[in-house]
C-alpha cells in the first residue's frame, strides 16, 4: 500500500494526495447486489426538519454494503472472492463465499483473493480468521472486537487500526485498544486476527474543497469568525482570539471531562493516553 501524488495540472491537483488502490481486486465498481440496500440522507436534519448536526449535506449517492460483523457461521470455510472499496467506511471490505452464501467482512491488511477464512472454535490464528478471545494466542494483533458476546464487532473497525491481546484474568481478556486504553473484555467475545486494511487512509490530502463536498461534508465556519450572538467565541474588534476554546453550546474543548459515568468503567484498567499533558 502507498499513496499517490499527482502532477499539478490544476490548483486542485497541486497538493492532492490520494490512495493507491492497487490492493483492490474488484473489476467493477458495483457491489454484490444481494448484500446492498438503499442509504437515505437527511442532511443533518431530524424528523422536524431542523438541523441537529452542522456541516453535513450533499455528497455522492451511496449504497450501503451489509457487513457481517457477527461472523456466526462457525466451522464453515470461506474463500475470498474480491477486495472492494466501501464508501461508507475507511477500511476495505472483502467479499467471501461460504458454500452457497456470500458475505462481506472487514478486510484485514494482507488478505488476498482465494485466501481461506473461518470462524469459531476450530479456527487457527491466521489473518482473517475470527476466534474467541479465550483461544487467541497472547500478544496477537486483533481487530473487529466484540464488546458483548454475539452482538457483533464494535471496536477497531476503521482503517489501519488494531488491538493487542495482552493477557487473561478469569473470565476476562485484557485487550489494549487503538486509543491506548487497556480494558477487560469477556473471553466469550470474538475478534478477528490481523490489522484492518488501508493503513494509509490518514495520509490523504483532499487538494480542494470540492472533494470534501463529494463526501457530504459542508464548509465549517470558525467560531471566532462569527458574531457574539452565534458563538461564545465570536465578536471582538479585529482578530480577537475569542477566549477559551469551546463549542457553540458552550462545552469546553480542552480540559473538561466529557465521558459520562458508565457501568463498564470498572472494566477499564488504564485510560487512553492523553496527547496534551
Amino acid at each position: 500500500m502507498a499513496v499517490k501524488k499527482h502532477k499539478p495540472v490544476s490548483p486542485g491537483r497541486r497538493h492532492y494526495v490520494s490512495i493507491d488502490y492497487a490492493q483492490l481486486t474488484s473489476k467493477s465498481s458495483k457491489p454484490f447486489k444481494g448484500l446492498t440496500e438503499g442509504l437515505n440522507k437527511n442532511g443533518g436534519r431530524n424528523h422536524d426538519g431542523k438541523m441537529t448536526v452542522r456541516n453535513v449535506g450533499g455528497g455522492h449517492k451511496r449504497k450501503y454494503r451489509i457487513i457481517d460483523f457477527k461472523r456466526d457461521n462457525e466451522g464453515v470455510t470461506g474463500v475470498v472472492q474480491t477486495i472492494e472499496y466501501d464508501p461508507n467506511r475507511s477500511a476495505y471490505i472483502a467479499l467471501v463465499k461460504f458454500g452457497d452464501e456470500h458475505r462481506y467482512i472487514i478486510a484485514p491488511n494482507g488478505l488476498k483473493v482465494d485466501d481461506q477464512v473461518v470462524s469459531g472454535k476450530k479456527a487457527t490464528p491466521d489473518v482473517g480468521n475470527c476466534m474467541y478471545l479465550s483461544d487467541i494466542p497472547l500478544g496477537a494483533t486483533i481487530h473487529a472486537i466484540e464488546l458483548t458476546p454475539g452482538k457483533g464487532a464494535q471496536l477497531a473497525r476503521s482503517a489501519g487500526t488494531n488491538g493487542v491481546l495482552m493477557g487473561r484474568e478469569g473470565k476476562f481478556a485484557i485487550v489494549k485498544l487503538p486509543s491506548g486504553e487497556v480494558r477487560r473484555i469477556l473471553i466469550t467475545c470474538k475478534a478477528t486476527i490481523g490489522s484492518t486494511s488501508n493503513p494509509d487512509h490518514g495520509l490523504q490530502v483532499m487538494g480542494k474543497a470540492g472533494r470534501n463536498r463529494w463526501k457530504g461534508r459542508r464548509p465549517r465556519v470558525r467560531g471566532v469568525a462569527m458574531n457574539p450572538v452565534d458563538h461564545p467565541m465570536g465578536g471582538g474588534e479585529g482578530r480577537a482570539s475569542g477566549g477559551h476554546p469551546r463549542s457553540r453550546t458552550g462545552v469546553f474543548a480542552k480540559g473538561q471531562k466529557t465521558r459520562k459515568k458508565k457501568p463498564s468503567d470498572k472494566l477499564i484498567i488504564s485510560k487512553r493516553k492523553r496527547k496534551n499533558k
